[in-house]
């Protein structure tokens, strides 16, 4: 097993150490000399998570949501919002409590058929959404420069790869933050379709509740595709990932959390998911400026919206759009295939983390490799891109609720979180998204 991961001479089931004086992102904080520094400082895993939840597959869903219902769903944003925040602070929580990623806290303190389940589970979702998304990335830069997109796949996963295999964690973290910020480009999109003022707002603050199965099917889409189970490990891993990058490499150095520790987290958390939520809203509105008023219904991709933009709104519009997307699936794909390779290392015990080289976490890089590989090879095995988005988003529904439910349990268990167990308000967000989630999922199996 891991040297950091996963020794502790306290044993595995012990309690969370007694909380530092200081915690390492508090530290961190403390040492930035300003204001925007201390921003920087406190902003990291929870604001990649909410900017990675935007990826081509959740654009291409907000974008069929406007395309074919118009203003009528941009009220799921702000619905949506608390039980994203309440679902990714838990997962935080979890991990800088426990020093350990979810699928190790499962294995530890639960039967292990549970984290190896949903490990599997999780890389298979995974690969293919990253396939997916490999493929609208090609598909929006051929958009911008005449190279067919077949012949932009391969290269632009070797890039990835490099970047994750060779690149130090400090690098990763500060491109990913970068990246996060192309998905303004969709902001300025919705304003310059210049939307109707009065009927946004309307449609923003007043919910639309349909029960025909296009108003049903779209609403579960936004839903399975907004609170994603990858984000989970990734968030939880990622928080682990940030103490050994401090030097705390063994486990008992990484148990427990200060009150400062865990507000900054959720700061992090908080302006992660509404960062995500505000994107989700200005696609949502830009589709249904342009496409929807003129007509364009039909659509199945993010690419699709892109194209259909230039003669309704322009082609700035049209190109910023196609910017976005290639901006949020860079983003996208290394956080899904990372999450693959950190469920799937904690479950066998291997060394990992994007802070070790190669030779020192060999498993580790090869799971995202192959999990980049399978996404590569849809996109020449001719499968329906939107097929397979659709199947990685069954398998994440189905594995939402359960996980959530699994998280809650964690996040209550004194023997496993100490002090830090959830309160009240934290339980009933956290149940209530759990509750939604299977009736989400119910409601996929119905329609």
């Amino acid at each position: 097993m891991a040297e950091h991961d996963y020794s502790t001479p306290q044993g595995a089931g012990a309690p969370p150490r007694k909380a530092a004086p200081e915690g390492v992102r508090e530290a961190e904080v403390r040492r930035a000399r300003t204001r925007l520094g201390r921003v920087f400082k406190i902003l990291g895993p929870g604001f990649i998570a909410g900017a990675s939840d935007d990826d081509p597959s959740g654009v291409g869903t907000y974008a069929v949501a406007g395309a074919s219902l118009g203003y009528a769903t941009l009220w799921t944003a702000w619905v949506t919002f608390p039980m994203m925040a309440a679902a990714q602070f838990i997962a935080a929580k979890i991990g800088i409590v426990t020093g350990v990623g979810l699928v190790g806290v499962l294995c530890r303190h639960y039967p292990h058929w549970l984290g190896y389940s949903a490990a599997l589970s999780l890389a298979v979702a995974c690969a293919i959404n990253a396939g997916a998304d490999l493929g609208a990335i090609a598909a929006a830069l051929n958009l911008l420069i005449p190279i067919p997109a077949s012949a932009i796949v391969v290269p632009l996963a070797v890039m990835l790869v490099v970047l994750q295999v060779w690149g130090s964690y400090r690098l990763i973290a500060r491109v990913f933050q970068w990246l996060a910020l192309a998905l303004l480009a969709y902001i300025a999109a919705a304003i310059y379709a210049r939307p109707d003022a009065a009927e946004v707002l309307r449609s923003t603050f007043i919910p639309t509740i349909r029960f025909d199965r296009e108003f049903l099917l779209t609403v579960v889409a936004i839903l399975g595709t907004t609170i994603s189970p990858y984000m989970w490990f990734w968030q939880a891993s990622q928080e682990v990932e940030e103490m050994v990058d401090k030097g705390q490499r063994r486990l008992w150095q990484r148990r427990g959390a200060t009150a400062t520790e865990l507000r900054y987290a959720a700061w992090d958390v908080n302006v992660g998911m509404a960062f995500s939520n505000v994107v989700m809203y200005f696609v949502i509105l830009a589709s249904a400026a342009t496409l929807f008023r003129s007509g364009h219904s039909e659509i199945h991709s993010a690419r699709e919206a892109a194209e259909a933009l230039r003669p309704v709104a322009g082609a700035g519009a049209s190109t910023l759009f196609a910017l976005g997307l290639v901006g949020s699936g860079m983003l996208a794909i290394p956080i899904l295939t990372g999450s693959a390779a950190y469920a799937v290392g904690e479950v066998f015990g291997w060394r990992v983390g994007f802070e070790k080289p190669l030779h020192r976490a060999k498993q580790f890089y090869g799971v995202m490799v192959v999990s980049t590989l399978v996404g590569v090879e849809i996109n020449f095995l001719g499968v329906n891109p939107i097929d397979a988005l659709f199947w990685a988003a069954v398998i994440f529904g189905f594995l939402a609720p359960p996980l959530l439910a699994t998280m809650m349990l964690v996040a209550n268990n004194r023997r496993i979180m100490g002090a830090r167990v959830n309160g009240i308000g934290l339980n009933v967000l956290g149940w209530a998204t759990t509750i939604i989630m299977a009736a989400a999922a119910v409601a996929l199996v119905l329609t």
